[in-house]
């Protein structure tokens, strides 16, 4: 079963129940092993909280399959900013298959890119990949 990491910025978006993104991870609860980590749950909880705290059921909904695991930093063979090389790392060090993000701010340089096993994913190209799975 292919695990799949979904960030905070998944987390966030997934939590609006009129959202394609919301289906999207209910999909991939239904047809993968979902996982994220400590650090890209908190802060998508800040952020709902912040934002749209209406979500917040949804939110506690969606995340209650998802495995999450302790987030983990070391040396990576690409450039991200402090905050965000730890969802990488996760992500490597948890032997996912893809992570699935919309930020292309941070993470747009690598969407499509596979890194140390695993493929940086846009949420359309995460729904593709399932029809295939």
């Amino acid at each position: 079963m292919k695990r799949i990491f979904l960030d905070a910025n998944a987390l966030f978006s997934g939590s609006n129940p009129e959202s394609a993104f919301h289906e999207l991870i209910r999909r991939i609860g239904r047809q993968a092993h979902p996982v994220s980590s400590n650090l890209a749950l908190e802060e998508a909880r800040r952020n709902i909280r912040a934002k749209r705290p209406k979500w917040q059921q949804t939110f506690q909904t969606i995340t209650e399959p998802i495995e999450i695991v302790r987030s983990v930093t070391f040396r990576l063979p690409v450039e991200l900013n402090d905050k965000d090389a730890p969802i990488l790392c996760t992500a490597i060090r948890h032997n996912c298959d893809y992570l699935v993000t919309g930020d292309k701010k941070d993470f747009g340089h690598l969407l499509g890119q596979t890194i140390q096993g695993v493929t940086f994913s846009r949420p359309i190209d995460m729904a593709g990949a399932l029809e295939e799975m």
